[in-house]
C-alpha cells in the first residue's frame, strides 16, 4: 500500500501540498511514483512562474511514461528543487521529502478545495 503523510492536502491527480509560514511545497505522492515507475527526468517550471490551480506547471518521465503534474494551487514559484536536476530519483526514494516547488500562495482558501490524507486515501483504494 502507498505511504500517505497525515496533515497534507492532496488532490485527485496525486499531487501534494505542504503548507508551512504562508508558502505551499508541492510535489507527487507516493502513489504516483510507483505508478510511474523509474523517473528519470523532472521539467522544472523557473522561479517567478506563475502557477494556477488545475493547470499543468511540471511534467515527469519515467521509464514507462511521462505523465503531466498539474498544480494544486495558484500562486508564484519562488524556489524550485533543483536537486531533481541531476536526481530525478529522489522522488522515487522519498517522494514526501523530496517536493518539486515552494509557491508562495494567491489564495489559500484554495486548500480547501484540496483532500484530506482520509479523502485521498479512499481514493487510492
Amino acid at each position: 500500500m502507498s505511504k500517505i503523510v497525515k496533515g497534507l492536502y492532496y488532490t485527485n491527480t496525486h499531487e501534494w501540498v505542504k503548507v508551512e509560514n504562508g508558502f505551499a511545497y508541492i510535489g507527487i505522492t507516493d502513489y504516483a511514483q510507483e505508478s510511474l515507475g523509474e523517473i528519470v527526468f523532472v521539467e522544472l517550471p523557473e522561479e517567478d512562474d506563475s502557477v494556477e490551480a488545475g493547470i499543468e506547471f511540471s511534467a515527469i518521465e519515467s521509464v514507462k511514461a511521462a505523465s503531466d503534474i498539474l498544480s494544486p494551487i495558484t500562486g508564484i514559484v519562488v524556489v524550485v528543487n533543483d536537486d531533481l536536476e541531476d536526481s530525478p530519483e529522489l522522488i522515487n526514494e522519498d517522494p514526501y521529502e523530496n517536493w518539486i516547488i515552494k509557491v508562495e500562495m494567491e489564495d489559500a482558501s484554495e486548500l480547501n478545495k484540496l483532500l484530506s490524507a482520509e479523502e485521498y486515501e479512499e481514493i487510492c483504494e
